[in-house]
């Protein structure tokens, strides 16, 4: 039986450490023209308590968005131990392209996924790369978007990435500035012989909700009047997000499982779009309510967002990375695991992949 099975993966994880405690000279606000009347250090501890989020990383001045890109998907190549002119499709989920530092203007021309072919040194006519724009679950739709071209015949090798530079397009007045960070996770995914039992990817669900919600996350102004003209930052409908995703990420994961054939029992790990610890965790708990469940199993859902904050697309590669590698206390894989991959983002986009191991 063929499949499409991850064979390795890499993730870059930026060495520069912001700590919550750098942000206690910023003056917040909540809104254009409307400060936030408490003394910064009151405002980060609330901030901890419901997104869990300690520190984050940014990466280096002198390395963007595509450079981490190469650097994961070296990574997840020698991981594999393909030759990297063997790769069909290069698929990379950004989704402000290279941002040079202290500027917030995108360059995504060329592509970040042709950087990276280029930075790679892979010369082969064949191998195509071209970028997605799909808010933070564009990495989950690369694995779709692989899987679909396997199972067209079209590809039998892609190389996946998420990469992000989050933080140089943040609003320093912004208190959800302290969400976001930077990093690039990758991963090989190969169609090959499995044996008769179903492994690989299983089956996958995704769904685009544009009318009210399409302003969730957005560019916007900045919320202080006298910083720079004309420029424009990440901004996030933190409500609207939360009501969003705990009405419709629970239900599009247990549509996955359905889809996949999976019964929740199988399941071992969650790996889910890096975002909010409280948010995260109701999600989880919904989901499992749903099968009439009230308790998760312990252990479920690894987490990385207390010390890498939300890095957008490369939150789930680099927390499967991570964890693939045992480099994760308490959390584990081995052959015939069942995981999940879920994200939501900007669209607003939600999507799911179920996965075992081979």
């Amino acid at each position: 039986m063929l499949r499409s099975v991850i064979t390795g993966t890499g993730s870059y994880i930026p060495p520069v450490i912001k700590k919550n405690s750098d942000f206690a000279r910023e003056n917040f606000h909540s809104e254009p023209e409307k400060a936030i009347n408490l003394p910064s250090l009151e405002i980060i501890e609330k901030f901890r308590q419901i997104t869990g989020i300690e520190e984050r990383r940014y990466a280096p001045e002198n390395i963007n968005a595509s450079d981490m890109a190469a650097f994961a998907a070296s990574m997840a190549i020698k991981d594999s131990g393909i030759d990297p002119e063997s790769i069909d499709q290069i698929i990379v989920a950004h989704n402000y392209g290279n941002v040079v530092n202290q500027t917030v203007q995108s360059d995504a021309v060329p592509s970040l996924a042709a950087r990276v072919k280029h930075k790679l040194g892979i010369r082969n006519p064949y191998c195509t790369a071209y970028d997605i724009l799909f808010g933070c679950p564009g990495w989950v739709q690369g694995l779709i978007l692989a899987e679909t071209a396997m199972k067209a015949g079209s590809a039998k090798t892609c190389l996946i990435i998420g990469t992000e530079t989050l933080s140089r397009v943040i609003d320093r007045y912004d208190r959800d500035s302290m969400i976001f960070s930077d990093g690039a996770g990758a991963c090989i995914v190969e169609y090959k012989e499995v044996g008769d039992e179903p492994a690989g990817i299983l089956g996958a669900a995704s769904r685009s909700d544009c009318t009210d919600e399409v302003d969730f996350i957005n560019f916007g102004p900045s919320y202080y009047s006298e910083a720079e003209d004309n420029t424009r930052y990440i901004k996030m409908k933190g409500r609207k997000v939360y009501e969003y995703a705990l009405k419709h990420v629970p239900q599009e994961m247990k549509h996955c499982l359905e889809k996949s054939g999976v019964s929740i029992d199988r399941l071992k790990k969650v790996f889910i779009h890096q975002a909010n610890e409280k948010m995260d965790e109701a999600i989880i708990k919904a989901f499992y309510s749903l099968y009439g469940i009230q308790k998760a199993p312990e252990h479920i859902m690894p987490m990385t967002i207390h010390w890498l904050g939300n890095s957008s697309v490369a939150t789930i590669p680099t927390l499967y990375d991570l964890v693939r590698k045992n480099e994760l206390t308490d959390h584990a894989l081995v052959p015939g695991d069942v995981v999940l991959f879920a994200s939501v983002g900007a669209g607003m986009n939600i999507n799911a992949v179920c996965y075992q191991l081979v």
